[in-house]
């Protein structure tokens, strides 16, 4: 008898629980049927580097099928769960509906960015979860230095030069010093700019960031970035964003054309048509061994789990707790089929690091603390040796290396990906390789966020 196991969601929880499998299980033995919206593992922690031209936005990347030999990768979403029945309805890309049975199903969605009612923030700011938001970042970034460069526009060049980001977690934080870091460096290339000078700013609704590490190494991340000329503004939050400022509590109307959301994950709602028992902050109920509460069969890990921490409460979302969780799940689900013994999750991190751009860190581990050069190394280095995929891993060490001795590109990449229709009139603004409005095709122009909004919005000013 070959068991049916579906994973749903191919995150560091999910794609590390089907590696597990492929390795405790024997062949023939379970088909393994792994189901994700896109058909890469996106490695998060680099995600900022991507952004700042640290690293290639494909070396953050690796596609499942490379690391996974023996399970059924599915594209699509589920979008309903007969329990009864021990089946899920998988809905492809295209429309088309199928139901895939189980024996045991893991659910592990992930996480998407948790949203508040502000006026305006859906339709003027943009959040840094996908290598999309990344990209679009960078090339945004690039976009206003370009044009406040062009510019004798005092007010505007004022809006283009200010960045304002919401959020003092792990996100928010290194997202902002690698970003800012870049810049810096690239405002060697706009003399205007450079001249008028740059604003960035940090808006915390706490009284401290970085919640998820000590407070003496959080108080350095601060004192490094005010160090830089960064505002940070705690116990602050965001009242309204408009298309041309952002107006925080403290009453200060900013002037920006830049504000990035960053404040805090949530487990994605998904989980509530599963008809599994949900935590107040909708994460799964699970026992510590990840076993779904009264519901035999059903598992749960990363985000979307409130995971029983050993230090006490539960695991905070962080894919080094995901990784560490996905082998116990393996485990378990093999020991539930009779091979090997049920396990326990124990894991305690005691090392965190958190990256302040380009040769800049400060991290822990155990009672020891780095700042600096050495910080960095030590988190970039441990970075690259968890990407999965050994050739992967190979390229991003590769260009990593070749790159330390050289500036970043400051090249803006914000077509790549997004054709424009067969036209002539795609050329109308003197050949411009941009597509610009009624050029995008509608399958471009409904992209998440702030990137098709941006290139719709019409302005002679920020044409090529």
């Amino acid at each position: 008898m070959a068991w049916n196991i579906v994973i749903v969601g191919g995150g560091f929880a999910g794609a590390n629980v089907a590696r597990h499998l492929e390795k405790v299980l024997p062949r023939q033995s379970a088909r393994l049927t792994l189901v994700n919206d896109v058909n890469f593992l996106l490695y998060t922690p680099l995600l900022p580097e991507a952004a700042a031209g640290t690293l290639e936005p494909r070396h953050v990347v690796t596609p499942l099928r490379e690391i996974l030999h023996r399970t059924n990768l599915r594209l699509g979403v589920v979008d309903d769960h007969d329990r009864e029945a021990r089946e899920v309805t998988l809905r492809s890309h295209m429309g088309q509906t199928e139901q895939i049975p189980y024996d045991h199903l893991v659910l592990a969605p992930g996480s998407i960015s948790r949203f508040l009612p502000v006026p305006g923030l859906s339709e003027h700011a943009v959040g840094f979860k996908s290598l999309a938001d990344a990209i679009f970042l960078r090339n945004h970034l690039i976009e206003t230095l370009e044009m406040a460069n062009a510019t004798d526009d005092a007010e505007l060049r004022e809006e283009l030069l200010t960045y304002v980001f919401v959020g003092g977690g792990y996100a928010g934080l290194e997202a902002l010093a690698e970003l800012q870091d870049f810049a810096a460096d690239a405002m060697r290339d706009y003399p205007k700019a450079r001249l008028h000078g740059m604003r960035w700013v940090l808006v915390e609704a706490a009284d401290r960031v970085l919640p998820e590490i000590d407070q003496e190494l959080a108080d350095y991340a601060v004192d490094e970035l005010r160090g830089r000329g960064i505002d940070i503004k705690m116990g602050t939050t965001l009242n309204e964003v408009t298309e041309t400022t952002a107006t925080i509590s403290t009453g200060e109307v900013i002037p920006t054309r830049t504000v990035v959301w960053t404040a805090g994950v949530v487990p994605n709602p998904s989980l509530a048509t599963f008809g599994v028992p949900l935590d107040e902050r909708g994460r799964v109920k699970v026992d510590g061994s990840m076993a779904v509460e009264d519901n035999q069969g059903i598992w749960s890990l990363g985000d979307s789990a409130a995971v029983p921490n050993p230090k006490g409460g539960a695991c905070p979302p962080t894919a080094q707790h995901a990784v560490r969780q996905a082998p116990v799940v393996a485990a378990n689900i093999a020991a539930a089929i009779g091979l090997g013994e049920p396990k326990t999750f124990d894991y305690k991190g005691n090392a965190s690091f958190v990256n302040l751009g380009r040769y800049k860190a400060v991290g822990k581990i155990g009672d020891r603390t780095f700042r600096g050069f050495k910080a960095w190394w030590m988190a970039r280095s441990y970075h690259m040796s968890q990407i999965p995929g050994a050739s992967r891993k190979a390229r991003a060490v590769i260009d990593w290396t070749a790159s330390l001795p050289f500036s970043r590109d400051i090249s803006e990449v914000g077509s790549i990906g997004r054709p424009g229709v067969l036209s002539p009139d795609r050329y109308k603004h003197g050949g411009s390789h941009r597509p610009v409005e009624g050029d995008l095709p509608a399958a471009g122009r409904d992209r998440a966020g702030a990137e098709a909004e941006a290139e719709e919005r019409p302005d002679p000013d920020f044409v090529d």
